[in-house]
C-alpha cells in the first residue's frame, strides 16, 4: 500500500506537468478528478470551466455517470459550482437535505441521485478565475480543514497547469501568425515587382491591385501574391484597369 503523502506527492507532480506534446486537457481533468476522490473520500467529481462567453461548461465527471447531474446543475442554473465560480470562495459541508431552499431544483436531482452531501472549490490563480470542482458524497461526512486544504491545492495545481498550457498555445499562435505575416510580406515584394516589370505599374499601384484582387476575389493576400508569382493571374486584365 502506498503511504498517502506518496501518493499526494505522486499526483501533484501529475498535475504539474503539462510540458509535453500530446497534453490532454480532459484527461487532465479526469486525472484530478480520480485523485481527489482517491485522497479526499468522496464518491463523486465534477469539474467545469469557463467559456469565452464568461458561463460554464462541463468538462469532465467521475464516474461518468455523475455527468447527468453535472449538466442539470448548468441547465437549473444553481448548484455549489455556480455560487462557487460566482464568489469565487469554496462551498463547503452542505447536506443536500438542508440545502432544498438554497437550491430547489438541483437538490431533488442531486438527492434523486443518491447524493447526500456536497461540496465545491474554484479553480483559481490570484484573482483569475478559470471554472470550479464539485464535489458528493454519498454519505453525510464533512470535509476537515486539512482536506478541503488538500482539495483547494489540487485545484491550484491543476489551475496553473492548465493556464501555463494555454500560455503556450497562446505563445506558439501568435509565433505562428508572426512567421505568416513575414512570408506574406516577402511574397507580396515579389509580387509587386512581377506586376512591376510585366505591366508598368508603379510600386503604390501594385500593391493597391494586389490588395483589390484579394478582396475582390475573397482571397488572403498570400494567395493572391503566389498566383502573381506563379503567372496564374491575367495581367493584362488587372492592368487595364487602371485609372
Amino acid at each position: 500500500m502506498i503511504a498517502r503523502e506518496t501518493r499526494i506527492s505522486e499526483l501533484f507532480v501529475v498535475l504539474a506537468d503539462t510540458l509535453i506534446d500530446d497534453f490532454d486537457v480532459v484527461d487532465f481533468l479526469h486525472v484530478l478528478a480520480d485523485a481527489c476522490i482517491e485522497l479526499l473520500d468522496v464518491d463523486a467529481v465534477g469539474l467545469m470551466l469557463a467559456n469565452p462567453r464568461g458561463g460554464l461548461r462541463l468538462v469532465a465527471s467521475a464516474p461518468d455517470l455523475m455527468r447527468d447531474l453535472e449538466l442539470f446543475e448548468l441547465q437549473a442554473d444553481e448548484g455549489p459550482c455556480l455560487d462557487t465560480f460566482s464568489t469565487g470562495e469554496p462551498v463547503v459541508n452542505v447536506d443536500l437535505k438542508e440545502a432544498k431552499e438554497r437550491w430547489p431544483k438541483f437538490t431533488a436531482a442531486a438527492l434523486t441521485a443518491g447524493m447526500r452531501s456536497t461540496h465545491a472549490v474554484p479553480l483559481r490563480l490570484r484573482g483569475q478565475l478559470i471554472g470550479a470542482m464539485n464535489l458528493f458524497s454519498t454519505g453525510s461526512q464533512q470535509l476537515t480543514d486539512d482536506d478541503l486544504s488538500l482539495g483547494q491545492a489540487l485545484a491550484d495545481v491543476a489551475t496553473i497547469g492548465l493556464l501555463q498550457q494555454r500560455a503556450i498555445q497562446e505563445q506558439s499562435l501568435l509565433a505562428h501568425q508572426l512567421q505568416t505575416a513575414l512570408d506574406t510580406r516577402i511574397l507580396v515584394e515579389q509580387a509587386k515587382g512581377v506586376l512591376a516589370e510585366r505591366t508598368g505599374m508603379t510600386p503604390t499601384e501594385t500593391f493597391g491591385y494586389l490588395r483589390n484582387h484579394a478582396r475582390s476575389t475573397r482571397q488572403t493576400l498570400q494567395v493572391v501574391a503566389q498566383e502573381v508569382i506563379d503567372g496564374r493571374l491575367d495581367f493584362e486584365r488587372m492592368s487595364s484597369g487602371r485609372d
